[in-house]
């Protein structure tokens, strides 16, 4: 009687042990398909389901003759898959030998689906990869942007190893260049030995947009020719040139040194990227004397004949303020004071203009945006009559406490040329012609261009001067600011002119910084603006 008690005892402790056991199954399975349904249906979606982008080829950009100066090639990829390496020994040991840095990340990927070995291969890496035939490691055809023209980089700038831009038009104009991205949904093989078993559109994408820019790519290599001899010849450390037509603003080319090559960009050196023209704002010196002797003609307070005094000496007062000039001259009107770019005449003359050539500089675009919105442009800087010290209105006079662009002095400059109206530039072809204005009198125009062209043909920038052509501009020699002193020793050299025959006319403005000779921008920028011209003109047939 005993033992069966025993045995009924232990029974009934089995079947509820058994019943607990079953009830704890049961809520457990009522948390996972009831309480916790969407957590574990949305961990299966994450595993079984992969939503992919896939964005359409990147569209092409053109120069203004419809050459194609931006295009797509195929490149190469490898790639591993970690979680299901079938010779992981064997395929580490390939990874070691011949992509060492992918054998260092391995083991970050380890518990990963997907790893890149390296990206855009070279042949030698790709016959390595054929020759060692190991199933694990898997090629990959990618798009990847190539440049015909090496001398289009500063502008066009360049792709990542995804082909999305990363500075210049590329940067700039990345959404329309790359369009949208077709989004596929796919189901995955639970053994990942596939990528996936079925593919489901979700949204359709739109291809890119192509460009068709302003500059003209053979120009544009003619033109860095030009200025590499240049800074070659001179000694220079950099130095850039800009051509604009003054009608409609087009930027037809625009050259910078150093720069560098856009279909190699390994060990990139970020400051050779710049262009130059666009991106870079300076102190030019006496080439911003043309904006104030305009500036005074425009608002009466000097005539090209009248008479100045400069004292006929290098050093003089004014108002008790030291003023010095390169070479001395006695009374000569206002056109010799601007063909001697005498510092003390133009500061007589500017001295009654006063704060007005504040808003003038402004009125010229001068520390104020394009318009072009390239990235990495700066609008330079006018020192307001707020922050005046005694002597910024002859600092002003020539060209110093303002800072600007060659583009914007380019800008400024096509005023004289195009009637009086301020343009905004452009680099997209399609884009809408604008301009403000006229701000000059046909007087006031007639007035500077005369004097312009008496620096040139006369007395100056002699060696501006090209037989048969009308060209006219003013020269500037600047001091080079350097841990917030002048260096005597060191020169910026600029020019600043036009280019007119019959209807054509272009503006051109160019720098060189430093040089190993000691010398004036007469010497330098004045000979290297006629080289640009010449070319111009060669090869606009002109």
């Amino acid at each position: 009687m005993e033992s069966l008690n025993n045995n009924f005892i232990r029974s009934m402790l089995i079947f509820i042990l058994c019943c607990i056991t079953y009830g704890i199954i049961i809520f457990n399975l009522y948390l996972i398909q009831v309480q916790q349904n969407s957590f574990f249906k949305d961990l299966a979606e994450k595993q079984y389901n992969v939503t992919m982008q896939i964005f359409p080829q990147r569209a092409y950009i053109y120069d203004r003759n419809n050459n194609i100066i931006a295009l797509n090639k195929d490149s190469f990829a490898a790639f591993i898959l970690p979680k299901t390496l079938i010779q992981e020994k064997e395929t580490l040991a390939f990874l070691k030998k011949y992509f060492p840095q992918a054998y260092e990340r391995f083991s970050d990927y380890k518990n990963k689906n997907f790893m890149f070995v390296k990206r855009n291969l070279s042949q030698e890496d790709i016959q390595n990869i054929k020759n060692y035939g190991n199933a694990d490691i898997n090629l990959l055809k990618e798009s990847s942007r190539f440049y015909p023209y090496e001398s289009m980089g500063t502008i066009l700038g360049i792709t990542d190893i995804d082909n999305h831009g990363q500075f210049g038009l590329e940067l700039q104009y990345n959404q329309k260049l790359q369009g949208k991205p077709t989004t596929f949904k796919l189901k995955k093989d639970a053994k990942a030995h596939h990528f996936y078993f079925s593919k489901e559109m979700t949204e359709q994408g739109i291809d890119g947009t192509p460009l068709t820019i302003t500059i003209d790519a053979n120009l544009q290599h003619k033109l860095e020719t030009v200025l590499k001899e240049a800074i070659e010849f001179h000694g220079a450390s950099e130095g850039g040139a800009i051509v604009l037509d003054p009608e409609n603003g087009d930027i037809l080319a625009a050259v910078s040194s150093p720069t560098f090559d856009p279909n190699t960009i390994k060990n990139l050196c970020m400051e050779n990227t710049k262009c130059r023209p666009i991106t870079n704002c300076f102190e030019f010196g006496s080439v911003i004397k043309t904006f104030a002797a305009l500036t005074a003609l425009q608002e009466g307070a000097v005539t090209l004949d009248e008479e100045i005094d400069c004292e006929n000496c290098k050093e003089t007062y004014i108002d008790r303020l030291k003023v010095r000039t390169v070479y001395p001259n006695g009374k000569i009107n206002f056109i010799q004071v601007m063909q001697n770019s005498n510092n003390i005449g133009v500061v007589k003359v500017m001295k009654r203009v006063g704060t007005d050539l504040y808003d003038y500089y402004k009125m010229f675009g001068f520390a104020e945006t394009t318009g072009l919105h390239f990235p990495g442009e700066q609008k330079g800087f006018v020192n307001h009559p707020s922050k005046w010290s005694a002597y910024s209105i002859q600092s002003l006079s020539y060209g110093y406490e303002i800072t600007c662009s060659l583009l914007q002095l380019a800008r400024a400059f096509s005023m004289i040329v195009n009637g009086g109206y301020l343009v905004k530039p452009r680099i997209i072809k399609d884009q809408q012609i604008e301009s403000s204005g006229p701000f000059l009198s046909q007087k006031t125009i007639k007035d500077i261009k005369e004097l312009l062209v008496a620096i040139v043909q006369e007395h100056g920038a002699l060696k501006a001067k090209i037989a048969g052509y009308n060209t006219y501009g003013k020269t500037g020699t600047a001091h080079i600011l350097e841990n917030g002193k002048y260096n005597e020793n060191r020169h910026l050299y600029s020019f600043v002119g036009a280019l007119e025959k019959y209807n054509y006319k272009r503006v051109i403005a160019c720098y060189l910084k430093d040089s190993t000779k000691k010398t004036y921008a007469s010497n330098v920028t004045a000979p290297f603006f006629k080289q640009l011209a010449e070319t111009l003109i060669i090869h606009d047939n002109i």
